[in-house]
């Protein structure tokens, strides 16, 4: 097919943020972009009493609840399930403000040592839901937390608390391939097929349509829409992925068959990982429909 065709445009076919780490995102129409990712991206996390990370790869209920953005950097929390027997009590909505005035507490996230803690009543919300004693924290707005060397990271990067880079990306043809892989896998092992997997499992913050599948891997910068990004590394899959949305189970799928087509360097790779290109336009804003360039 000549170029320039329907089938070679990429564009953003979905946008989606995720205020608080593990917690389920919310899809929007736009996004600014900062220099940490998109406005009011995995600023808030889950932490321990003694502040290690707590994330749905070892509390899968974490993904059952869902955050929101609220004017001004807060969040709202969602308990979709509230309501249910057995279910916890209180309040199925809590609204977090930032807090700003909160003295920092120890945390173990990589390449950053503190956050503020959102207080005693979001911490109540969320142990009650998961069982066991949390802390909400939130990353500050003067935080540098570094994209590290070995991930891709430059000098002047900045990411939010996100895994490794600040923006995720994964593409419609991937993910159809990945479901073909998953279908002959089934039918060569004589079990059930599964559904389709949606592009929630791997949890993007940008999902592209169009071009062929895992093009992605050799994207080295991309442009979607005005805001140029460079890509930082392909992004490795762990446990997660394998935790159905639906009802929080794990399975062996699709990292068993995803590790049959895409295993390199002991690990399984899906999607790209980009930062955004500095200093960026003060009004740097991607769209659901915008053009994706890579070079």
């Amino acid at each position: 097919m000549p170029p320039g065709s329907p089938s070679d445009r990429l564009t953003v076919a979905a946008l989606t943020t995720y205020p608080v780490k593990s917690l389920a995102g919310v899809d929007v129409a736009e996004a600014r972009v900062e220099e940490v990712g998109l406005r009011g991206d995995r600023r808030w996390a889950v932490v321990d009493p003694a502040g290690t990370k707590v994330t749905a790869r070892e509390e899968h209920a974490l993904l059952g609840l869902r955050a929101e953005p609220r004017d001004g950097g807060g969040i709202r929390l969602l308990d979709p399930g509230a309501g249910r027997t057995g279910d916890a009590g209180g309040a199925a909505t809590l609204d977090v403000e930032p807090p700003r005035g909160a003295t920092p507490v120890a945390v173990s996230f990589t390449g950053q040592d503190r956050a503020r803690p959102a207080g005693a009543e979001a911490d109540a919300w969320l142990s009650e839901r998961v069982g066991r004693p949390l802390r909400l924290v939130w990353q500050d707005d003067g935080t540098h937390r570094p994209v590290r060397p070995d991930m891709g990271g430059q000098v002047g990067d900045r990411n939010s608390l996100s895994d490794a880079a600040p923006l995720h990306v994964t593409t419609e043809p991937s993910l159809a391939r990945l479901n073909d892989w998953l279908l002959e896998t089934a039918l060569e092992r004589g079990e059930e097929p599964a559904a389709a997997l949606g592009q929630d499992r791997w949890r993007p913050n940008v999902v592209v349509a169009g071009g062929e599948p895992f093009a992605e891997d050799g994207w080295r910068s991309v442009r979607i829409g005005d805001v140029p990004f460079r890509a930082t590394m392909v992004c490795d899959r762990c446990v997660m992925t394998t935790i159905d949305r639906a009802d929080l189970r794990t399975s062996k799928e699709p990292i068993r068959t995803l590790a049959r087509h895409r295993r390199w360097e002991g690990a399984t790779w899906f999607g790209i990982r980009l930062a955004p290109v500095l200093p960026l336009a003060r009004d740097a804003t991607i769209s659901v429909g915008d053009e994706v360039v890579p070079g």
